[in-house]
């Protein structure tokens, strides 16, 4: 019992009167001088919606649509108020086809409802104007 505390005060006394250099090191936060960096302009994505499609944007994409296919008995009928099955000819099959290219071309899915009622130019840009996902 004796030797036990001899050695722990020969140990406490030893801690003490050690130098600095030999104790354990102390962290200290050191602030070190860093370089500005230049801010460098680079693109952003924005996930906003683009302008609207205009009605003669509209109109002038389905004409062409109207003018590439083969089956239009006159392409100088393709106008804003053409009637596919009056006016250009086309039969019901023609007109589904009519329509599921304009559903391709503005990137948009048209129920077999509302294709129902398309038959002509101007319904069809009225539809397309109506939906707010075509492109």
């Amino acid at each position: 019992m004796f030797r036990t505390a001899i050695l722990r005060s020969a140990s406490a006394a030893a801690r003490v009167a050690r130098p600095a250099a030999m104790r354990a090191p102390v962290l200290r936060q050191t602030v070190t001088p860093r370089l500005a960096v230049a801010w460098k302009p680079m693109g952003i994505r924005m996930y906003s919606a683009g302008g609207a499609l205009s009605k003669e944007e509209v109109v002038t994409r389905i004409s062409t649509l109207l003018a590439g296919f083969d089956k239009v008995n006159d392409p100088k009928n393709i106008n804003a108020t053409a009637h596919f099955a009056n006016d250009l000819g086309l039969d019901s099959l023609d007109t589904v086809e009519v329509v599921m290219a304009i559903e391709e071309e503005f990137s948009i899915e048209i129920p077999d409802k509302d294709a129902d009622g398309i038959h002509s130019v101007e319904k069809a840009v009225e539809y397309i104007l109506s939906q707010p996902d075509a492109q």
